[in-house]
């Protein structure tokens, strides 16, 4: 399995100067072969690389440096397409769609600029790289990371590295080729309800509460809202530095929860059962004060950190269909709105049974992961988000609730 691994490089003045200018030099090639693409209407490697090769070459970029813009620029139009066929932009004809359409896609001048082993090669016990950039190729440029990262660096390291300039700080994103532990027979499943007000709730009554990254979320909200109404250049100074850091909290946060829950569903020998959450944010409609919770979940990004992480463990892992697993009786399997009686209190009209609503939602998970395993079901993972963490994202794109039921997100 793929993960990545970021170090930060610590370049000197003049390096960071030559990086710079690299960065600037593919950017602005790739800007100009997106142009000459979209005018051309043609957007596969082959038809790039004919037309285009050699005037990359004479904007300052060796061949292989040459050949990265040319795929990058490829994939960035593949992307596009993939988000226009499957509907992401809207139906034929709507503005976002057309606007997408109108335009040549464009990159920023600091947009990341992937590197293969020819024009970058990695001395990990030294701690240093050598990288190739418009000013020739330089030695020795030393690299700041954990143990941990310099060991998965040493044992895994394979395929391309990702060049990022980041809020003043400059960092090489390698990708390591992981093997994967043997998937267990699992002794059950552990049952993992997702929501807003309680991130993530497991069939033990383990409740791992969302309150504190909530209010964070608030105030950060409130800060950039009074920022942005001030408008002061300090005002903007202190949002430029306020920038990801609610997805950086968020990120921490679903690394620590998809960790315990892995551990555990390890400690006891069971798999791990989920809801399958794919689409949930165009499928609900909601008032704007909902919207700004669901679009702040980071459902998805939690779901890949527990599978991943499942995967090196050798943990199976199911999505299941969430579909009434909050209104559902875990007891005697009667379903019924009313029996949801308020976000955080379960209490079923037949039988009386009566639960903590999500924990009530997560045995019902679990018996859904069961059933599918015993079925013969295979373990799989929805699509990636954007953003998300440990997966690694196209180089040209580097530069959180309950099931949402017909009143709203309740969990």
């Amino acid at each position: 399995m793929k993960v990545v691994v970021q170090v930060r490089l610590m370049p000197t003045p003049e390096v960071a100067s030559a990086l710079e200018r690299t960065l600037r030099t593919a950017n602005e090639a790739a800007n100009w072969l997106s142009g000459q693409a979209h005018g051309r209407g043609e957007f596969s490697r082959k038809a790039l690389q004919g037309f285009a090769y050699r005037d990359l070459k004479g904007r300052g970029l060796s061949a292989q440096p040459a050949l990265h813009v040319l795929r990058k620029v490829a994939d960035a139009y593949s992307t596009l397409k993939a988000n226009i066929r499957n509907g992401n932009l809207g139906k034929p004809g709507s503005k976002r769609r057309k606007k997408a359409e109108a335009k040549p896609i464009t990159f920023s001048p600091g947009a990341a600029q992937p590197y293969d082993d020819r024009c970058l090669s990695w001395q990990v016990d030294e701690q240093t790289v050598s990288i190739w950039t418009v000013a020739g190729r330089l030695r020795g440029v030393r690299f700041a990371c954990s143990g941990q990262a310099r060991k998965l660096l040493a044992e895994h390291r394979k395929g391309e590295s990702d060049l990022v300039h980041r809020d003043g700080m400059w960092f090489l994103i390698a990708t390591c080729e992981v093997p994967e532990a043997d998937r267990y027979e699992p002794d059950g499943f552990l049952g993992v309800d997702l929501g807003i007000v309680n991130i993530a709730t497991t069939s033990d009554g383990k409740i791992h509460a969302g309150s504190e990254l909530n209010r964070y979320r608030r105030r950060q909200l409130a800060l950039r809202a009074k920022l942005q109404k001030k408008g002061t250049k300090s005002a903007k100074r202190v949002l430029k530095r306020q920038r990801r850091k609610e997805r950086r909290k968020a990120t921490e946060t679903n690394h620590i929860i998809s960790k315990r829950i892995v551990t555990e569903a390890e400690r006891t020998g069971r798999g791990i059962g989920m809801e399958g959450l794919a689409g949930i944010r165009t499928r609900v409609r909601l008032r704007k004060p909902q919207r700004v919770a669901l679009h702040s979940w980071a459902f998805a990004q939690l779901g890949q950190f527990v599978e991943y992480k499942a995967r090196r463990a050798g943990v199976p892992v199911l999505f299941v269909d969430p579909a009434c697993t909050s209104r559902m009786c875990a007891e005697c399997g009667h379903t019924d709105k009313l029996n949801r009686v308020s976000q955080g209190r379960f209490a079923c009209r037949s039988c009386g049974f009566v639960d903590h609503a999500d924990r009530n939602a997560s045995r019902n998970i679990r018996a859904r992961a069961w059933k599918l395993w015993r079925s013969g079901a295979e373990s799989h993972a929805p699509a990636p988000a954007q953003g998300a963490g440990r997966r690694r994202k196209p180089s040209s794109q580097l530069g959180s609730t309950s099931k949402p039921g017909p009143s709203g997100p309740g969990s």
